[in-house]
């Protein structure tokens, strides 16, 4: 609709901007090329920061944190670290091809902490008790977005051991549901309000699933002492996987361990955290004896799948590390096409719309910049890490330039596409844009961003107006592909 002049009261939904870059931009900073690691050399970080010791709950490798290593370097039993979790620690770092350590602090992804996520290939989550921040959600999904493999392990439901009012079922659930990289069921699956008290699930036959058939064995049963199962929703996410399943279940149903993928990341989910208990910890837990049961094979479950997170395997996934050295091909950018309103970008009031008064390329929603006829700056931006194995990043978008100015020469208004840094330091300005680029219907632009491969970065396009005659710059449809 050429000509148009909006209100500022515009014909929208409502939308508050999500602030990625500057809710998040305390907890990141500028992330710098990561070196390729040795093949044979998987960064795994437990978490502890999460209530993961409450009651009786004693979800550690080591008691010396973050290094387990300081406990006892050359560990050969699990008695060696002290932890319920101390069989699996041990048995990763007797293999020599293992970095360990333990978060005990707010997790973080492009920080400079040493045990920021961009540092590790996976994430282990077990059976956290507290509920994760915001700025928490955001570097756990774009950790595993951008290639990183996450393990998450749950507990019945009611399972409160710090009596706080949530429990591991509702915390992982929110993890996926509502944080601001994608809330739209992004693995796939959800977990199920249960407490199972006790079963022997068995792994489907497929000989040629790298979790039930990995380096470290065979998978044939799990233990389910107190747990629960999770529903699979391939509609949602076509990579979603059950591998163990309860008794009387199969399908989409009674989930026991599950896989799944992000973006260019692995997803492993575990109904119950006793298989993980290997019954020695600090003194005064109650502990049970899972890792070791005799009826199952948890032990190897839990080793092949955090091997397959991290990059083992031939089975589609990640590159299992959001700050390593290679790269999967995959589009990076979240809610790509703005349907999911503002979800994972930030943006002026009202940027993100569905209003009649312009057209989405595809879909309902779509991104305008200015457009009052009077002097306005608006904003659209996301954060986005660029793995540093791609030789190729391609940025993409469709614009639609729509102006009331009648000179042929003179840019009065224009539309800059810029490249900063996680602390908002300007690196580029690919495209600027203006009323002379005015045209009926949307136009594909596109920019190589290879130069930043191994960076975090903000994608930020920003649109400024003059006092009178307005231009329209409408946005959709962007992408971000590497390879």
């Amino acid at each position: 609709m050429r000509g148009l002049t909006r209100s500022r009261h515009r014909l929208t939904t409502a939308l508050a901007a999500f602030g990625l870059l500057t809710a998040a931009a305390a907890a990141q900073a500028t992330v710098t090329a990561t070196p390729a690691h040795a093949a044979t050399t998987h960064r795994i970080l437990f978490d502890d920061g999460h209530a993961e010791e409450a009651g009786n709950a004693d979800w550690i490798i080591s008691t010396s944190k973050p290094d387990p290593l300081s406990q006892d370097s050359s560990p050969s039993a699990e008695t060696d670290w002290t932890g319920a979790l101390s069989s699996w620690g041990v048995a990763l770092q007797k293999t020599g091809g293992y970095s360990l350590k333990t978060a005990t602090s707010a997790l973080t992804y492009g920080g400079s902490s040493t045990t920021d996520l961009s540092k590790f290939d996976t994430l282990v989550l077990p059976e956290p008790n507290t509920l994760f921040t915001t700025a928490e959600k955001t570097a756990i999904m774009t950790f595993v977005k951008n290639g990183g493999g996450l393990f998450m392990i749950s507990d019945h439901t009611g399972a409160d051991r710090n009596n706080d009012g949530e429990d591991a079922v509702e915390i992982l659930n929110d993890l996926m549901t509502n944080n601001s990289v994608d809330s739209t069921d992004p693995f796939g699956f959800s977990i199920d309000a249960l407490d199972v008290k006790s079963g022997y699930p068995a792994a489907i036959s497929d000989s040629s699933d790298p979790v039930l058939h990995g380096s470290f064995g065979t998978v044939t049963k799990s233990l389910i002492a107190d747990g629960t199962t999770a529903t699979l929703k391939p509609s949602d996410n076509s990579a979603v996987k059950g591998l163990v399943y309860r008794s009387g279940y199969s399908g989409n149903t009674g989930a026991f361990f599950l896989t799944s993928t992000f973006g260019s990341g692995r997803v492993a989910f575990w109904g119950d955290s006793s298989p993980i208990d290997d019954g020695t910890g600090q003194s005064g837990n109650t502990l049970y004896d899972g890792w070791n049961d005799t009826g199952a094979t948890n032990a190897t479950l839990a080793l092949n799948a955090t091997a397959w997170l991290a990059g083992d395997g031939s089975t589609s996934g990640g590159d299992g590390g959001g700050g390593s050295g290679t790269c999967t091909a995959a589009q990076l950018l979240g809610n790509n096409g703005f349907e999911s309103s503002s979800t994972a970008w930030s943006a002026s009031s009202g940027v993100i719309t569905n209003s009649s008064s312009q057209s989405a390329r595809t879909g309902s929603y779509y991104a305008w910049l200015d457009g009052y006829g009077t002097a306005t700056t608006d904003t659209l931006s996301q954060s986005v890490t660029i793995p540093s194995g791609c030789t190729t990043a391609t940025l993409s978008f469709y614009l639609h330039v729509d102006t009331a100015e009648t000179t042929t020469s003179t840019a009065y208004d224009t539309l800059k596409v810029q490249v900063l840094n996680s602390s908002g330091t300007l690196l580029g300005t690919p495209a600027t844009y203006s009323n002379l680029n005015a045209a009926g219907g949307y136009t594909q632009r596109s920019f190589s961003l290879a130069s930043y491969a191994g960076q975090t970065v903000t994608l930020k396009f920003t649109g400024t107006e003059g006092s009178t005659l307005q231009t329209s710059f409408v946005i959709d449809d962007t992408a971000l592909d590497v390879s």
